[in-house]
C-alpha cells in the first residue's frame, strides 16, 4: 500500500500518476488509513511517502517508492530495484530529499504542502 498526503496538491497529483501505472499496490491517503495498525510513523509520514509492502515491512521516501513500483510488470520492477540499487541509492535519496522539502514550491501544490524534515 502506498500512502500519500491528501492534504499536499503535488502529492495528490502524484497518486493520480501512480494509480494510473499497472502497479499491484494500493494508493491510498495517509488520512484514510489507521497509521498505528499499519506500523507507520506518522511524524515520518507526513514528511516522506511510506509504502507498506505485503509482509507488513513500510519504506519511506525513495524506497517506499521503489517498492510500488516492484509490484508492477517487469520495466516498473526493474527501475524500482534500481532505485535502491548500490550506485543509484545515494542519488535517489537526495534527490527524493530534495523534492520532498520543495513540494510546496512545485506544480499543484500550496504553501499548505510544506513540510518539516523527519526525526533522525
Amino acid at each position: 500500500m502506498l500512502l500519500y498526503d491528501a492534504d499536499c496538491g503535488f502529492c495528490t497529483r502524484s497518486a493520480r500518476l501512480a494509480r494510473r501505472l499497472p502497479l499491484r499496490t494500493e494508493v491510498r491517503a495517509l488520512q484514510s488509513v489507521d497509521l498505528d495498525t499499519a506500523h507507520v510513523c506518522p511524524e515520518r509520514a507526513a514528511a516522506e511517502i511510506p509504502f507498506v509492502d505485503s509482509d507488513g515491512s513500510v519504506a519511506y521516501g525513495h524506497a517506499a517508492v521503489a517498492g510500488a513500483l516492484r509490484t508492477g510488470p517487469l520495466p516498473l520492477r526493474l527501475l524500482g530495484h534500481a532505485l535502491v540499487s548500490r550506485p543509484v541509492d545515494p542519488v535517489a535519496a537526495a534527490a527524493y530529499r530534495w523534492i520532498a522539502g520543495h513540494r510546496h514550491q512545485l506544480p499543484g501544490s500550496s504553501a499548505a504542502c510544506a513540510v518539516v524534515p523527519p526525526p533522525d
